[in-house]
């Protein structure tokens, strides 16, 4: 359902039966991973105007993996990640990938 470097990636799907028959498929909750528990590849400071898509894009080569330092950094709120130049953040590996392992984009 959805690629390997989403962030939704693996996660269970439902189904809710409505009461007009049709059936709605879904995926379920993505809980947050403890970022302790991710593999730590790095860290970038913040800088003025960064953006935390355009830090993913230079880390990962890949904008779109904005996500995964939002999980390393603990942040509900990505945006606040960005908010104060000087902020170290920690760049991690996805979940269940150990450090010496791949990426994988």
């Amino acid at each position: 359902m959805f690629s390997a470097t989403s962030r939704y990636y693996g996660l269970p799907t439902a189904v809710r039966d409505l009461p007009d028959g049709r059936e709605v498929r879904f995926v379920r909750r993505r809980l947050l991973p403890h970022p302790e528990q991710l593999a730590q590849i790095g860290e970038r400071v913040v800088k003025p105007r960064d953006r935390l898509d355009r830090i993913a894009g230079e880390v990962f080569g890949d904008a779109e993996q904005y996500w995964r330092i939002a999980d390393a950094n603990r942040a509900m709120d990505p945006d606040e990640l960005t908010a104060e130049p000087g902020r170290r953040l920690r760049i991690t590996l996805p979940p269940g990938i150990p450090a010496g392992g791949t990426a994988g984009g």
